[in-house]
């Protein structure tokens, strides 16, 4: 009898550690942002997480409408963020003066490094963060975890394409939210394990995009 007894242990690991995954994705899924929680204050700079033309408008948007000095867009590159970029740059009014492009992150910790870099080099002290929903709560505690002292305020854009009242009604989103989870925990357990970043390394930010 010890024997199948035994046996059984192994598919109630493997059945608990499915049910904490599903809990996991559960409670991700309810604590993603459902509309933007500030729009009044206004900070030294907005940031762009690159991965949508939808972001970088809406900060350009934000921008233009004072809601900061500078808006600086974090991890553009040749094939998405700067084709958007050059589209964008016919409001010559506010690249000229106020925009920054970074070329150097290539992952949400790197656009947290590389934002934290040039708000130091610029002495700002707020900042106001867009990027989509559902990478929202990973983007926040990157950020938290690079600039502990800077004041950070989420502005969330929400995609047509992925409406997050009923996401577990759409496969696309579904898979998405479960893969953002993942992310969201191992970067999470980072944070616990590394703490904040003892070095950062310089940030390469140019107003104009490579062709």
């Amino acid at each position: 009898m010890t024997r199948p007894r035994r046996a059984r242990w192994p598919a109630r690991l493997v059945l608990l550690l499915i049910l904490l995954w599903i809990g996991s994705v559960l409670w991700f899924g309810a604590i993603l942002p459902r509309q933007v929680s500030d729009q009044i204050r206004g900070t030294d700079a907005i940031v762009v997480l690159t991965g949508g033309g939808e972001r970088i408008g809406t900060g350009l948007d934000l921008l233009g409408n004072g809601f900061a000095k500078k808006l600086f867009i974090s991890g553009a590159n040749q094939q998405t963020a700067a084709p958007t970029i050059r589209n964008l740059r016919a409001r010559s009014d506010l690249f000229d003066c106020c925009v920054v492009v970074g070329f150097e992150a290539t992952n949400t910790a790197g656009n947290a490094i590389e934002t934290a870099v040039w708000m130091q080099g610029e002495g700002y002290l707020s900042l106001r963060v867009v990027t989509a929903a559902y990478h929202m709560p990973r983007s926040i505690l990157e950020f938290e975890r690079a600039m502990p002292e800077m004041e950070i305020i989420p502005h969330p854009v929400f995609l047509v394409a992925l409406p997050l009242d009923q996401w577990w009604r759409s496969p696309r989103a579904m898979t998405l939210i479960a893969g953002e989870s993942f992310k969201y925990w191992m970067a999470w357990v980072r944070a616990g394990i590394i703490g904040v970043p003892a070095e950062r390394r310089p940030v390469k930010a140019n107003t104009t995009p490579e062709k």
